[in-house]
């Protein structure tokens, strides 16, 4: 044992001193290890092996794994060290011709934002002679900021100033139904009838009651339930029927704030990116016949985002105060009903959207339900024979008269203004809530509108219990108010009458069964 250890330092010794050499004379080292010190290694072993015993040989074999597995450790880091050298140096090359391609690219953008320029500044000399014609051998000195002084000179809004010179000489008319008075069932029965014989879509008057109604409960409409039973169709062929201004507006999963819908302002070329939700609202303030822009499928993105100050502004009691910012300041090209540039929401237009409940969709929020009147269409209309019936001419302002001579002829009875406090004791006692005023004064608005168009008050009272007030059930934790609910149940029968609000008793039910 003592022999090993004496070979075993010389050993180290000897080792340690060639990689001392070898790290000091460099290359000249390598000639020494093959030719003078691995040939060492062996002599030495060779002249005191046989000294060394079991124990020394045994410590022997483990001295040489140990060697080689730290020889190889060595050489493995310094394998690593290199890839990564190597695959750092890639990446660098990468980015450096990825930053030489960006560039390329913002050189070419800037080079078709010029050209973009340039055809701006012709289309706007065709429309205004005067404003930015040049020579063709000036052409190419106009730079961007003279061109985007030159369109703003001209008008920001392009699509805006046109729809001014649409209706610049229109004349006002007296409508046929102000010639001869109409009543709102009659309507209603009209549009039942020109819808299946027009565009061959079946709608229950029950359905056509509910949304005149709601037209008269509030100026935004959702339309929920499932896909492929007529919800967009419906306002669609609402607005054909009252003189075709109605436009679809495809709500998109990305939209965040109300730009996305009004468009905004591009301070590059100072031009409006004009959308056609803003052509829509701005169109709607010339027009007597009521005007509809559909969201459709509304809640692919949160509808508090970008529909956010619709939802406000139509709060206010003062319709004058319905007023949108679209611009921060005016300019004297700008399009006439753009005052301090604001916009105002005229009284004869309706956003009607429609909702579908999955999995791709934002859930609607209590704030966005008690400012609206939502209607649930869960099945296609069954297929009817209707005769050819016309549009009808009504105008806006008159159908507002309609609606409110209706809500004054047919006010909300007594006994109903009884059974809806009952109906609030019970949900404040069982569940700890209650509703407001705002859904108070729809319920008063909606239901003796919905009378006036061939309904009963039972059914607008059902209608209205059920979409305005039990809905706030679901934000409840349900699957402990299962005997509460049939309690409800119970209760609404004994207030309103054995199957008097048969929406309302089935949401009940659906409620229990889903828990």
């Amino acid at each position: 044992m003592a022999q090993f250890a004496k070979y075993y330092l010389d050993f180290l010794y000897k080792l340690l001193t060639n990689l001392w050499v070898f790290v000091s004379t460099r290359w000249g080292a390598i000639g020494d290890i093959f030719s003078n010190d691995i040939p060492g290694y062996f002599s030495d072993l060779a002249e005191n092996a046989g000294e060394f015993g079991w124990v020394g040989w045994l410590c022997y074999i483990l001295m040489t794994l140990v060697n080689c597995l730290l020889i190889f450790f060595i050489v493995y880091r310094l394998v690593q060290l290199v890839r990564r050298y190597i695959l750092f140096r890639a990446k660098e090359v990468e980015k450096d011709e990825l930053l030489e391609e960006l560039a390329r690219s913002k050189a070419k953008i800037a080079e078709l934002t010029i050209e973009k320029n340039k055809i701006y500044a012709m289309k706007v000399s065709a429309m205004y002679p005067g404003y930015g014609a040049v020579a063709p051998e000036q052409e190419g000195e106009k730079n961007p900021d003279e061109i985007s002084s030159v369109i703003a000179h001209a008008g920001r809004f392009n699509r805006l100033l046109t729809i001014d010179r649409k209706y610049e000489n229109v004349p006002v008319t007296l409508s046929d139904a102000e010639r001869s008075h109409v009543e709102l069932y009659e309507i209603v029965d009209a549009f039942v009838n020109f819808a299946a014989s027009q565009y061959k879509l079946y709608y229950t008057k029950d359905i056509a009651r509910r949304f005149f109604a709601g037209m008269a409960t509030s100026k935004v409409i959702i339309l929920e339930g499932i896909s492929g039973t007529g919800k967009t169709s419906l306002p669609y062929a609402m607005g054909r029927f009252f003189g075709g201004n109605s436009t679809i507006i495809s709500v998109q999963p990305n939209w965040h704030d109300r730009a996305d819908l009004m468009g905004y302002l591009n301070e590059f070329t100072k031009t409006y990116n004009e959308t056609d939700f803003l052509t829509s609202l701005y169109e709607a303030n010339y027009r007597r016949d009521p005007s509809i822009v559909i969201l459709d499928e509304m809640n692919l993105a949160r509808i508090e985002y970008y529909f956010a100050d619709f939802l406000s502004i139509m709060e206010m009691p003062n319709t004058d105060e319905w007023l949108i910012d679209v611009v921060p300041t005016n300019q004297d090209s700008d399009p006439k009903n753009l005052v301090d540039g604001k916009l105002i929401v005229p009284q004869g237009l309706w956003f009607v959207g429609t909702a579908n409940s999955d999995d791709s969709t934002f859930t609607i929020t209590d704030k966005v339900y008690d400012r609206t009147v939502t209607i649930d269409i869960n099945a296609k209309g069954e297929k009817f024979d209707a005769p050819v019936t016309p549009a009808m001419d009504i105008p806006s302002d008159y159908l507002d008269i309609m609606f409110r001579q209706a809500q004054t002829d047919k006010p909300l009875s007594d006994r109903a203004l009884e059974q809806l406090k009952d109906i609030d004791e019970f949900m404040i006692k069982r569940f700890k809530l209650t509703y407001g005023n705002r859904i108070l004064k729809q319920i008063k608005n909606f239901v003796p509108v919905y009378v006036a168009c061939g309904g009963t008050e039972a059914a607008g009272l059902d209608f209205m219990l059920q979409s305005k007030i039990l809905r706030k059930l679901q934000s409840l934790n349900l699957s402990y108010l299962t005997k509460e609910l049939g309690e409800f149940i119970t209760f609404i029968d004994k207030t309103f009458g054995k199957n008097k609000c048969p929406l309302s008793i089935e949401f009940l039910k659906e409620l229990k069964r889903t828990m």
